[in-house]
């Protein structure tokens, strides 16, 4: 049977204890889904081993000698460091990015994704908080997140179900508790965008497209060229729509300042700018 091989770290004894236990002595296994056809692999989970922090864990992965895991379960929070998880989790993709090895799967495990039950304002800060701890794990390399108080208490099997997710081939995980969580994040985000835009007035599609050439660097003149379906009249035209975007921004009237208002209101995203060239 084929073996999946995980390391564990976590600044609580008891918990890497408990872990290690639980799967090592049940010999846990999972059963994945595999083909197109239905056909059902089964695997066994096995803890090579546990640390309380990196460094003991960079030193193990440094070691040739030693096994390689497939995958890391990371405490998120580590000796008192909110995101102790997120340098784990960037430094693991540091150290392999440039190495022919298939990359090491990261499950970051904590209980400061749980769905949070107080209201009023220091919900709604915790909540954006989180937003930023979530989104920042992912983009540093993280694949899945299970939370420590699921529902009836801290479960083995969730550990399981985002292995097993992630060996059928899906790129993220996350257990319910922590969708929750992240739904609520994203929406209060959102709806923040929309509530800071409200009080700037309405922006058409013409000022939107001039927003993005503006980015790319265009000039009032190549602007009024490139839009020239959108505008009637001369490069004036374009100077005094910039002039009243400047205004409804409540800014000065400076490119650079446009730009940045309007990705800050959502209203220009910036993976859409083509920058031009200059010779």
């Amino acid at each position: 049977m084929e073996t999946i091989k995980i390391m564990i770290v976590d600044d609580e004894p008891i918990i890497r204890k408990a872990i290690r236990y639980e799967l090592n002595e049940s010999h846990a296994q999972i059963q994945c889904q595999l083909t197109d056809e239905g056909d059902v692999v089964t695997k066994e989970v096995e803890v090579l081993d546990t640390f309380a922090n990196g460094p003991q864990l960079y030193a193990a992965l440094n070691d040739t000698s030693r096994p390689r895991p497939d995958y890391l379960l990371v405490d998120m929070e580590l000796q008192g460091e909110p995101t102790g998880g997120i340098a784990i989790t960037q430094r693991v993709r540091q150290l392999y990015e440039t190495s022919r090895h298939t990359p090491i799967g990261i499950i970051i495990l904590s209980g400061r994704f749980d769905n949070l039950n107080e209201g009023g304002n220091d919900r709604r800060q915790r909540m954006e908080e989180i937003g930023q701890v979530v989104f920042e794990a992912l983009h540093r390399g993280a694949n899945a997140f299970v939370s420590k108080n699921a529902v009836g208490g801290f479960s083995i099997d969730n550990i399981l179900h985002a292995i097993s997710c992630l060996e059928r081939g899906e790129q993220f995980y996350f257990n319910y508790p922590v969708m929750v969580t992240i739904k609520e994040a994203a929406e209060q985000y959102f709806a923040s965008v929309i509530l800071s835009t409200a009080e700037y007035g309405d922006f058409s599609q013409r000022d939107r497209a001039l927003l993005l050439w503006e980015a790319a660097g265009c000039t009032a003149t190549e602007i009024a060229q490139r839009m020239s379906p959108l505008f009637t009249e001369n490069e004036k035209s374009v100077q005094d729509l910039q002039k009243d975007i400047s205004a409804r921004l409540h800014i000065v009237n400076k490119s650079g300042a446009r730009v940045a208002k309007a990705i800050m209101l959502g209203l220009l995203d910036p993976r859409r700018v083509s920058f031009l060239t200059r010779r």
